[in-house]
Protein backbone atom coordinates (compact mmCIF):
# COMPACT_ATOMS: atom_id res chain seq x y z
CA UNK A 1 0.00 0.00 0.00
CA UNK A 2 1.61 3.58 -0.99
CA UNK A 3 2.72 5.23 2.27
CA UNK A 4 2.30 9.29 1.69
CA UNK A 5 4.28 11.53 3.66
CA UNK A 6 3.00 14.01 5.79
CA UNK A 7 2.99 16.95 3.09
CA UNK A 8 1.24 15.40 0.58
CA UNK A 9 -1.45 14.01 3.64
CA UNK A 10 -1.42 17.66 4.87
CA UNK A 11 -2.24 19.10 1.14
CA UNK A 12 -5.08 16.45 0.58
CA UNK A 13 -7.07 17.43 3.68
CA UNK A 14 -6.46 21.31 2.55
CA UNK A 15 -8.21 20.53 -0.58
CA UNK A 16 -10.62 18.55 0.92
CA UNK A 17 -11.88 21.59 3.98
CA UNK A 18 -11.50 24.18 0.44
CA UNK A 19 -13.44 21.45 -1.91
CA UNK A 20 -16.44 21.46 0.96
CA UNK A 21 -16.89 25.86 0.65
CA UNK A 22 -17.67 24.72 -2.76
CA UNK A 23 -20.61 22.01 -2.57
CA UNK A 24 -22.53 20.29 -5.84
CA UNK A 25 -24.92 23.25 -6.11
CA UNK A 26 -22.52 25.46 -6.86
CA UNK A 27 -20.67 23.53 -9.74
CA UNK A 28 -24.34 23.32 -11.05
CA UNK A 29 -25.11 26.19 -10.91
CA UNK A 30 -22.20 27.29 -12.80
CA UNK A 31 -23.05 24.90 -15.24
CA UNK A 32 -26.89 25.93 -15.51
CA UNK A 33 -25.90 29.84 -16.13
CA UNK A 34 -22.96 28.74 -17.75
CA UNK A 35 -20.61 31.33 -15.73
CA UNK A 36 -16.90 31.04 -14.77
CA UNK A 37 -16.42 30.21 -11.04
CA UNK A 38 -14.36 33.20 -10.36
CA UNK A 39 -14.59 32.48 -6.50
CA UNK A 40 -13.38 28.79 -6.70
CA UNK A 41 -10.48 30.11 -8.96
CA UNK A 42 -9.95 33.21 -6.50
CA UNK A 43 -9.90 31.02 -3.49
CA UNK A 44 -7.42 28.24 -4.80
CA UNK A 45 -5.19 31.67 -5.98
CA UNK A 46 -5.02 33.22 -2.36
CA UNK A 47 -4.02 30.29 -0.87
CA UNK A 48 -1.14 29.33 -3.38
CA UNK A 49 -2.33 26.26 -4.89
CA UNK A 50 -2.40 27.51 -8.52
CA UNK A 51 1.49 28.79 -8.20
CA UNK A 52 2.77 26.01 -6.63
CA UNK A 53 4.94 24.87 -8.72
CA UNK A 54 6.66 28.11 -8.97
CA UNK A 55 9.80 28.44 -7.50
CA UNK A 56 9.64 30.57 -4.28
CA UNK A 57 12.53 33.03 -5.26
CA UNK A 58 8.85 33.96 -7.33
CA UNK A 59 6.74 34.00 -4.93
CA UNK A 60 5.32 30.59 -5.50
CA UNK A 61 5.57 27.30 -3.64
CA UNK A 62 8.43 25.70 -5.01
CA UNK A 63 6.17 22.31 -4.62
CA UNK A 64 6.98 19.38 -6.87
CA UNK A 65 4.87 18.17 -9.67
CA UNK A 66 3.34 15.58 -7.70
CA UNK A 67 1.86 17.54 -5.18
CA UNK A 68 0.60 19.50 -7.65
CA UNK A 69 -0.61 16.23 -9.13
CA UNK A 70 -2.29 15.67 -5.88
CA UNK A 71 -4.10 19.08 -5.74
CA UNK A 72 -5.79 18.79 -8.45
CA UNK A 73 -7.16 14.58 -7.96
CA UNK A 74 -8.59 15.96 -4.80
CA UNK A 75 -10.34 18.81 -6.60
CA UNK A 76 -12.02 16.40 -8.80
CA UNK A 77 -12.49 13.52 -5.86
CA UNK A 78 -14.57 16.08 -4.05
CA UNK A 79 -16.66 17.01 -7.24
CA UNK A 80 -15.01 19.66 -8.45
CA UNK A 81 -13.63 21.26 -11.64
CA UNK A 82 -9.84 22.20 -11.56
CA UNK A 83 -10.43 22.20 -15.55
CA UNK A 84 -11.19 25.39 -14.71
CA UNK A 85 -7.89 26.50 -14.03
CA UNK A 86 -5.40 23.96 -13.97
CA UNK A 87 -3.75 25.77 -16.92
CA UNK A 88 -2.64 28.66 -14.30
CA UNK A 89 0.07 25.82 -13.21
CA UNK A 90 1.34 24.57 -15.64
CA UNK A 91 1.70 26.90 -18.89
CA UNK A 92 4.08 29.31 -16.94
CA UNK A 93 6.00 26.68 -17.20
CA UNK A 94 7.45 27.40 -20.58
CA UNK A 95 7.89 30.71 -19.19
CA UNK A 96 10.21 29.40 -16.36
CA UNK A 97 12.54 27.37 -18.52
CA UNK A 98 12.79 29.39 -21.32
CA UNK A 99 12.10 32.88 -20.53
CA UNK A 100 14.91 35.64 -19.59
CA UNK A 101 15.49 36.69 -16.08
CA UNK A 102 13.74 40.24 -17.13
CA UNK A 103 10.17 37.97 -18.23
CA UNK A 104 10.56 35.75 -15.25
CA UNK A 105 10.63 38.80 -12.65
CA UNK A 106 7.67 40.73 -14.87
CA UNK A 107 5.19 38.27 -15.12
CA UNK A 108 6.03 34.71 -12.46
CA UNK A 109 5.13 36.58 -9.20
CA UNK A 110 1.93 38.02 -10.51
CA UNK A 111 1.11 34.47 -12.12
CA UNK A 112 1.97 32.93 -8.07
CA UNK A 113 -0.17 35.00 -6.12
CA UNK A 114 -3.21 35.52 -8.52
CA UNK A 115 -2.67 38.87 -9.71
CA UNK A 116 -1.94 37.68 -13.24
CA UNK A 117 -4.11 34.94 -14.92
CA UNK A 118 -2.27 32.97 -17.36
CA UNK A 119 -4.90 30.37 -18.51
CA UNK A 120 -5.08 30.67 -22.23
CA UNK A 121 -2.64 28.62 -24.58
CA UNK A 122 -2.79 29.41 -28.39
CA UNK A 123 -1.96 26.70 -30.19
CA UNK A 124 -4.56 24.43 -31.68
CA UNK A 125 -5.66 25.77 -35.54
CA UNK A 126 -8.99 25.30 -37.20
CA UNK A 127 -7.16 24.13 -40.80
CA UNK A 128 -4.49 22.42 -38.53
CA UNK A 129 -5.89 20.43 -35.33
CA UNK A 130 -3.26 18.71 -33.63
CA UNK A 131 -0.74 18.99 -36.07
CA UNK A 132 0.78 21.66 -34.81
CA UNK A 133 3.49 22.19 -37.40
CA UNK A 134 0.62 23.22 -39.88
CA UNK A 135 -0.40 25.93 -38.05
CA UNK A 136 -0.60 28.78 -39.96
CA UNK A 137 -1.05 32.15 -37.89
CA UNK A 138 1.85 33.88 -38.47
CA UNK A 139 4.03 36.71 -36.64
CA UNK A 140 6.36 38.96 -38.53
CA UNK A 141 8.64 41.10 -37.51
CA UNK A 142 8.05 45.28 -37.63
CA UNK A 143 10.82 47.01 -35.67
CA UNK A 144 10.16 46.59 -31.97
CA UNK A 145 6.93 44.76 -32.49
CA UNK A 146 5.91 41.38 -33.97
CA UNK A 147 2.53 41.37 -36.34
CA UNK A 148 0.62 38.86 -35.79
CA UNK A 149 -2.25 37.69 -37.99
CA UNK A 150 -4.63 34.16 -37.86
CA UNK A 151 -6.79 32.30 -36.14
CA UNK A 152 -6.72 29.55 -32.83
CA UNK A 153 -9.85 27.72 -31.87
CA UNK A 154 -10.48 25.53 -29.03
CA UNK A 155 -8.60 28.33 -27.15
CA UNK A 156 -9.81 27.70 -23.14
CA UNK A 157 -10.05 30.23 -20.54
CA UNK A 158 -9.46 32.93 -23.16
CA UNK A 159 -12.10 35.11 -21.37
CA UNK A 160 -10.87 34.68 -18.23
CA UNK A 161 -7.15 35.00 -18.34
CA UNK A 162 -4.77 38.01 -18.53
CA UNK A 163 -2.00 36.55 -20.50
CA UNK A 164 -1.59 34.08 -23.28
CA UNK A 165 1.22 31.75 -24.33
CA UNK A 166 0.99 32.13 -28.33
CA UNK A 167 2.67 29.38 -30.67
CA UNK A 168 3.11 31.42 -34.22
CA UNK A 169 4.76 30.87 -37.44
CA UNK A 170 7.95 33.64 -37.99
CA UNK A 171 9.75 32.01 -41.05
CA UNK A 172 7.20 30.01 -43.83
CA UNK A 173 8.12 26.23 -43.60
CA UNK A 174 9.10 26.13 -46.85
CA UNK A 175 12.29 28.09 -45.58
CA UNK A 176 13.37 26.18 -42.44
CA UNK A 177 15.55 22.85 -42.81
CA UNK A 178 13.75 20.49 -40.28
CA UNK A 179 9.77 20.78 -40.11
CA UNK A 180 9.89 21.25 -36.19
CA UNK A 181 11.68 25.05 -37.16
CA UNK A 182 10.34 28.06 -37.66
CA UNK A 183 7.62 28.49 -34.98
CA UNK A 184 8.18 30.83 -32.10
CA UNK A 185 6.04 31.30 -28.42
CA UNK A 186 5.06 35.17 -27.58
CA UNK A 187 3.71 36.07 -24.12
CA UNK A 188 0.31 37.70 -25.41
CA UNK A 189 -1.16 40.67 -22.80
CA UNK A 190 -4.67 40.11 -23.40
CA UNK A 191 -5.67 43.38 -21.71
CA UNK A 192 -4.47 45.38 -23.67
CA UNK A 193 -4.63 43.17 -27.04
CA UNK A 194 -8.62 42.74 -26.44
CA UNK A 195 -10.26 44.85 -29.01
CA UNK A 196 -6.90 46.01 -30.87
CA UNK A 197 -6.32 43.06 -32.48
CA UNK A 198 -7.74 40.48 -30.47
CA UNK A 199 -11.16 38.85 -31.25
CA UNK A 200 -12.49 36.50 -28.72
CA UNK A 201 -15.63 34.55 -29.68
CA UNK A 202 -16.94 32.03 -27.23
CA UNK A 203 -18.10 28.87 -28.61
CA UNK A 204 -20.82 27.32 -27.29
CA UNK A 205 -20.28 23.20 -25.46
CA UNK A 206 -22.07 20.77 -24.07
CA UNK A 207 -20.19 21.46 -20.43
CA UNK A 208 -19.49 24.77 -19.34
CA UNK A 209 -15.58 24.71 -20.45
CA UNK A 210 -15.14 28.37 -21.30
CA UNK A 211 -13.32 27.54 -24.59
CA UNK A 212 -13.19 30.23 -27.47
CA UNK A 213 -11.95 31.03 -31.00
CA UNK A 214 -9.17 33.73 -30.86
CA UNK A 215 -8.80 35.99 -33.77
CA UNK A 216 -5.43 37.94 -34.38
CA UNK A 217 -5.71 41.07 -37.06
CA UNK A 218 -2.39 42.52 -37.19
CA UNK A 219 -1.88 42.35 -33.43
CA UNK A 220 1.27 44.11 -32.71
CA UNK A 221 3.14 42.38 -29.77
CA UNK A 222 6.25 43.88 -28.67
CA UNK A 223 9.72 42.05 -29.35
CA UNK A 224 10.67 41.55 -25.61
CA UNK A 225 7.88 39.49 -25.55
CA UNK A 226 9.23 36.83 -27.90
CA UNK A 227 9.90 33.78 -25.40
CA UNK A 228 13.64 31.94 -25.74
CA UNK A 229 15.04 31.82 -29.46
CA UNK A 230 13.23 33.09 -32.26
CA UNK A 231 12.13 29.93 -34.47
CA UNK A 232 12.93 27.41 -31.60
CA UNK A 233 9.08 27.51 -30.47
CA UNK A 234 8.10 24.14 -31.04
CA UNK A 235 10.69 22.35 -28.73
CA UNK A 236 9.67 24.82 -26.05
CA UNK A 237 5.90 24.11 -26.19
CA UNK A 238 6.69 20.01 -26.20
CA UNK A 239 8.81 20.50 -23.44
CA UNK A 240 5.72 21.41 -21.08
CA UNK A 241 3.14 19.02 -22.26
CA UNK A 242 4.30 16.13 -19.70
CA UNK A 243 3.60 18.01 -16.99
CA UNK A 244 0.33 18.97 -18.69
CA UNK A 245 -0.54 15.44 -19.27
CA UNK A 246 0.25 14.02 -15.60
CA UNK A 247 -1.62 16.98 -14.18
CA UNK A 248 -4.76 16.58 -16.47
CA UNK A 249 -4.43 12.38 -15.91
CA UNK A 250 -4.58 13.50 -11.79
CA UNK A 251 -7.61 14.94 -12.59
CA UNK A 252 -9.36 11.55 -14.26
CA UNK A 253 -8.16 10.02 -11.41
CA UNK A 254 -10.11 11.83 -9.24
CA UNK A 255 -12.96 12.11 -11.41
CA UNK A 256 -13.15 7.82 -11.23
CA UNK A 257 -13.07 7.75 -7.78
CA UNK A 258 -15.85 10.06 -7.18
CA UNK A 259 -18.08 8.55 -9.86
CA UNK A 260 -17.03 5.06 -8.59
CA UNK A 261 -18.09 5.91 -4.40
CA UNK A 262 -21.52 7.82 -6.31
CA UNK A 263 -22.18 4.49 -8.00
CA UNK A 264 -21.15 2.39 -5.09
CA UNK A 265 -23.24 4.52 -2.75
CA UNK A 266 -26.40 4.25 -5.58
CA UNK A 267 -25.99 0.49 -5.72
CA UNK A 268 -26.08 0.07 -2.28
CA UNK A 269 -29.51 2.08 -1.89
CA UNK A 270 -31.68 1.38 -5.18
CA UNK A 271 -33.89 -1.97 -4.40
CA UNK A 272 -34.98 -3.66 -7.05
CA UNK A 273 -37.09 -7.32 -6.05
CA UNK A 274 -36.52 -6.39 -2.62
CA UNK A 275 -32.85 -6.25 -2.58
CA UNK A 276 -30.23 -3.85 -3.32
CA UNK A 277 -28.96 -4.01 -7.44
CA UNK A 278 -25.35 -3.88 -5.73
CA UNK A 279 -26.19 -7.72 -4.40
CA UNK A 280 -26.06 -8.60 -8.35
CA UNK A 281 -22.51 -9.70 -9.85
CA UNK A 282 -23.29 -7.39 -12.97
CA UNK A 283 -23.27 -4.24 -10.55
CA UNK A 284 -20.52 -5.93 -8.51
CA UNK A 285 -17.96 -6.66 -11.39
CA UNK A 286 -17.97 -3.46 -13.32
CA UNK A 287 -17.44 -1.37 -9.63
CA UNK A 288 -14.65 -3.38 -9.39
CA UNK A 289 -12.92 -3.61 -12.66
CA UNK A 290 -12.96 0.03 -12.35
CA UNK A 291 -11.86 0.56 -8.89
CA UNK A 292 -8.69 -1.48 -9.83
CA UNK A 293 -8.30 0.13 -12.84
CA UNK A 294 -8.03 3.43 -11.22
CA UNK A 295 -6.67 2.45 -7.88
CA UNK A 296 -3.30 0.99 -10.13
CA UNK A 297 -2.95 4.14 -11.90
CA UNK A 298 -3.62 6.51 -8.76
CA UNK A 299 -0.57 4.44 -6.60
CA UNK A 300 2.35 6.97 -7.49
CA UNK A 301 -0.15 9.98 -7.32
Amino acid sequence: MFDEDQDIKAIREAIKALCLKFPNEYWREKDRTRTYPTEFVKSLSNQGYLGCLIPEEYGGSGLSLRAAAVILEEIHYSGGNGAACHAQMYIMGTLLRHGSDEQKKRYLPGIADGRLRLQAFGVTEPSSGTDTLALKTTARKDGDFYIINGQKVWTSRAEHSDLMLLLARTTHREKVEKRTDGLSVFIVDMRNANGNGLTIRPIRTMINHATTEVFFDDLRVPRENLIGEEGKGFRYIIDGMNAERILIASECIGDSRWFIEKATAYANERIVFDRPIGKNQGIQFPLAQAYAATEARGLDD
